[in-house]
């Protein structure tokens, strides 16, 4: 028998604390980077803090001076402001906003009008038009009507300037431009506190990284982290930078504190290691079971399947949810490669198509629909969302699908439309029945027309002497009235006959014709004339003439039944039709008493109606409609009283 050798232990005891000091040591050197680290990020986040702070300084001030020049715009359109109260005004802002440099008024035309403070030369002034640097931000401000902000530019001196530009009008009429010029050192020397500078070199640049000015209090030594706010107003790619100033590290007296740390903790370290490491492996095995068991339940509780398969379409994964929408089991799926048991053999072509598409990486980003079958025969369509399936080692290595099942949802979207059919043929009869006094009557003119022209050929016959060529005239005329007749009823068995939408060709004038047809006589009955005003050339739309009818005849009624409330209507309700670049605008305008501001928001919802007897459905029927044929529908006030209502539809090229 062999004798136990004690240097076997012996060894080991002396290697133990040689490994444990280099553990040590190799401990202190990440311990020692984190905190250096950690030193670094917290002088990041302050740097972060206070450069917001002074960007948002920077913003008060520029969003306040805004305000305070659109002040003086508005008192200029008031007239309260004339050319010496402008100086003054102006003389008052600039003591009270040291970062603005200048202010200047300018007249239509981009030239100056008058400036504060006054200076030999107009430095600021170039002229009028293309070539000046403010000249588009000028334009942009007329042209939309609120202030806008120019980018950096030079004038005499080398100094950099931008300028805000506030209209001004008068009942609409551009006046001028208030321009507020602001000097980038002079704000940043207002703007910036001593304590910012003291800390941070903070500097202003254009969009191209050219400093426009600087202030700092103490020189760089070593440039430390930098970050750039973008400045908002006035944009065009300024912002605000600002660089941290390298201070005296404490890594050595960090380092020397962890030492003797390190050094104290040494003994009883190599000990406490392996039982830390044991105690560690064990949580390990534990918090991995509890996570495949908290997964595993996880995955068996979804509704939404999925399907995981490799590069070469081979399926390596499916969930309980999955299996339950098929029909088969994971055992049986797994390992399965096209085509796969729940392909439609029918579809197998298109399907495979498709399973190419997803492996080839050019599946839809939103998701795709195909119809599967479930074991039982059953079909069922199938929303699929394809992503790339990730290993561990960071490596493409399948596609994860997840699957919804939507053939319900099918269902009810189809039951939706039908029911909305209904619906808007139910609205039509609806209107058809409270015009019925007015067919009426169009019906009875020519009635009345084909009953006394038959008296009249009938007396005739009765005469002593009659000639057959005398009847002619009559029975042309007995004809025209019954075609009439039979216009009218055709019009309405159209308009109110239940049928699916069919988009075509149509003529918009001509529709809105025949709409005016159909409600005119009401129209006069209450009072109301209507006048209508299209353009020159027609506009042909692809659409469905019935349901475009609709539309028409509500919005009409809606502006007849507005304008007869008082009982004083005395301009008429006005329909004109416009073009917008590819759009044909319709707009129905009439004289009522408008649309209160509350009801703005509601107006175009279900069941909400401002008519004691209406059902709240016309104008969402309407914008449904509307919408349908990949148009829109909204209403804005009338200027000399009343409402507009509009809509356009797409023009049809020629």
């Amino acid at each position: 028998m062999a004798a136990h050798n004690p240097l076997n232990g012996r060894h080991f005891l002396q290697t133990m604390p040689i490994v444990a000091m280099v553990l040590v040591v190799m401990l202190l050197g990440v311990l020692l980077w984190v905190l250096h680290r950690t030193e670094l990020e917290e002088e990041q986040l302050t740097l972060i803090k206070d450069i917001l702070w002074v960007e948002q300084n920077i913003h008060f001030h520029l969003t306040s001076a805004e305000e305070k020049l659109a002040q003086m715009g508005a008192d200029l359109d008031r007239g309260s402001l004339g050319s010496d109260g402008f100086i003054a005004a102006a003389r008052t802002l600039i003591a009270n906003n040291k970062d603005i440099d200048r202010v200047v008024l300018r007249d239509a035309a981009g030239r100056t009008q008058a400036a504060e403070p006054q200076t030999e030369g107009e430095p600021y002034a170039q002229a009028a038009g293309e070539g000046a640097p403010w000249w588009p931000t000028f334009v942009l401000a007329r042209s939309i009507g609120r202030a806008a902000w120019t980018g950096p530019f030079a004038v005499p001196g080398r100094r950099q300037v931008f300028e805000v530009h506030v209209p001004v009008f008068h009942d609409r009429q551009f006046l001028g431009m208030i321009v507020g010029v602001f000097a980038a050192e002079s704000l940043l020397a207002q703007q910036v506190p001593w304590w910012v500078a003291e800390k941070y070199k903070v500097e202003l640049v254009d969009s191209g990284g050219t400093i426009l000015a600087a202030k700092t209090a103490v020189d760089l030594f070593q440039p430390g982290p930098s970050h750039q706010v973008a400045l908002n107003p006035p944009g065009q790619g300024m912002a605000v930078v600002a660089t941290v100033y390298r201070s005296t590290t404490n890594l050595v007296r960090n380092t020397l504190a962890a030492a003797i740390f390190g050094l104290a903790t040494l003994a009883a370290f190599s000990l406490w290691l392996v039982r830390r490491s044991v105690r560690r492996r064990q949580d390990a095995e534990q918090a991995l079971l509890t996570e495949h068991a908290f997964r595993k339940a996880m995955e068996d509780s979804l509704t939404v399947g999925m399907r995981a398969r490799d590069l070469d379409g081979r399926i390596t994964y499916v969930n309980p949810a999955f299996c339950r929408m098929v029909g088969w089991t994971a055992q049986d799926l797994v390992g399965a490669t096209p085509p796969m048991p729940y392909w439609l053999p029918e579809d197998i072509d298109s399907t495979m198509e498709m399973h190419r598409r997803v492996l080839a990486g050019d599946a839809p980003p939103d998701g795709f629909e195909i119809q599967f079958r479930r074991r039982n025969g059953e079909h069922f369509r199938a929303l699929i969302y394809e992503a790339p399936l990730i290993d561990p080692d960071g490596r493409h290595a399948g596609w994860m699908a997840s699957v919804l099942d939507v053939t319900e949802r099918k269902r009810n979207e189809e039951l939706a439309r039908h029911q909305q059919e209904q619906l808007q043929r139910t609205a039509r009869l609806i209107t058809m029945g409270e015009m019925a006094s007015t067919l009426a009557h169009e019906l009875n003119q020519p009635l009345s027309a084909i009953a006394s022209y038959t008296a009249g050929c009938l007396n005739r016959l009765d005469a002593p002497a009659f000639a057959a060529a005398d009847l002619r005239p009559a029975l042309t005329k007995l004809g025209a009235q019954a075609q009439r007749a039979g216009q009218i009823i055709r019009r309405v068995h159209d308009f109110v006959r239940k049928s699916e939408p069919r988009l075509q060709p149509c003529s918009l004038s001509q529709v809105v014709e025949d709409s005016v047809g159909f409600i005119e006589f009401d129209a006069r009955r209450r009072g109301v004339s209507i006048q209508m005003a299209p353009e020159s050339r027609d506009h042909t739309v692809e659409a469905d003439r019935i349901l475009l009818e609709q539309v028409m005849l509500n919005l009409v009624r809606n502006g007849i039944e507005a304008m007869s409330q008082d009982g004083t209507t005395i301009q008429p309700l006005v329909i004109t039709i416009a073009t917008d670049k590819d759009q044909a605008v319709v707009r129905v305008a009439d004289r009522g008493p408008g649309i209160a501001a509350e009801a703005a928001d509601t107006l175009f919802q279900p069941f909400y109606t401002t008519k004691a007897e209406g059902m709240g459905m016309g104008l969402n029927i309407c914008r449904s409609i509307i919408e349908f044929h990949r148009g829109r529908l909204w209403f804005e006030p009338n200027p000399g009283g009343g409402s507009v209502f509009c809509f356009s539809l797409p023009t049809r090229p020629a």
